[in-house]
């Protein structure tokens, strides 16, 4: 078990939805700002709004993320990136997330005091990234959508750091969400922010014959929503601290209430980790 027990991460796709999940029990929140972030078509937050949720936040013990987990171009990084930043820091930011190795190094090396999280589009399936990036700085890492509890245990052993872990909600296709799909067939780029989301979309399969083949479902390549609620034990042996939960483009509702349930399930389970847990 993380010694630091369990966080439950919640989304926010607008500032409405920032005070729901803070409410509902979330212990921290992740949320977009004007730029930079991969969800460019959620509501977002303005730097005004964003003080306002940083703060209903700190007042009540809970911790605020902002993504910046999007790839940037050269002039972004050079002009943009340093001023927008700057004015999160000034409002007591807690962390920020990245994927850009360009945009975790200029974090580390102009905001020392902020905390660095290492986006799940990095990849990172194995303690030798994880302890790389530790060594860089890095605070927390998203571990890799694909990968086994156990082989995040092998990087909570070999690293001891924080790990966060998506838990509840849709599923990208593509490894880790670093897709290209998007960009080739919607013209818009998942990894600036602009899914077209191609593989929602109904498609034929065939096979070597050109024949179309009989399927079960009419979305071969979408996958199901992912639902951990039954798998908090096993998540937390594993070394998972930050239990997170995808849906910065889902309404209010669905946030709010996914977050209560998984605030009482959590904490029925710290209350005694060694009694029988059932959902």
């Amino acid at each position: 078990m993380s010694k630091l027990g369990l966080e439950v991460l919640a989304p926010a796709g607008d500032p409405e939805i920032f005070t729901r999940v803070i409410d509902a029990g979330a212990d921290a929140v992740y949320f977009g700002g004007s730029a930079f972030g991969a969800r460019a078509y959620a509501t977002n937050f303005t730097l005004e709004s964003a003080e306002a949720s940083i703060r209903y936040a700190h007042a009540r013990g809970k911790k605020a993320y902002l993504t910046v987990n999007t790839l940037l171009k050269n002039l972004e990084m050079e002009k943009e990136l340093y001023p927008y930043l700057k004015s999160y820091y000034e409002m007591g930011l807690d962390a920020v997330i990245v994927q850009d190795y360009g945009v975790f190094t200029m974090v580390r090396d102009y905001f020392p005091e902020l905390a660095l999280h290492c986006s799940t589009q990095m990849s990172l399936c194995t303690p030798y990234g994880a302890s790389f990036l530790q060594q860089q700085g890095a605070h927390r890492v998203v571990t890799a959508r694909e990968i086994s509890l156990a082989e995040i245990k092998d990087i909570y052993d070999a690293t001891g750091m924080e790990i966060e872990t998506f838990v509840h909600g849709a599923l990208c296709v593509s490894y880790s969400g670093q897709c290209l799909m998007s960009s080739m067939i919607g013209g818009r780029s998942g990894n600036r922010g602009r899914c077209a989301q191609p593989c929602r979309l109904n498609y034929d399969v065939t096979d070597a014959n050109g024949k179309k083949m009989r399927l079960p479902g009419a979305y071969p390549i979408s996958p199901k929503d992912l639902c951990g609620i039954a798998d908090l034990p096993a998540l937390s042996e594993a070394g998972v601290y930050s239990l997170k939960i995808e849906g910065r483009m889902k309404q209010g509702d669905y946030a709010e209430g996914v977050v209560a349930v998984y605030r009482k399930y959590v904490d029925q389970y710290l209350s005694d980790p060694s009694a029988p847990y059932q959902v």
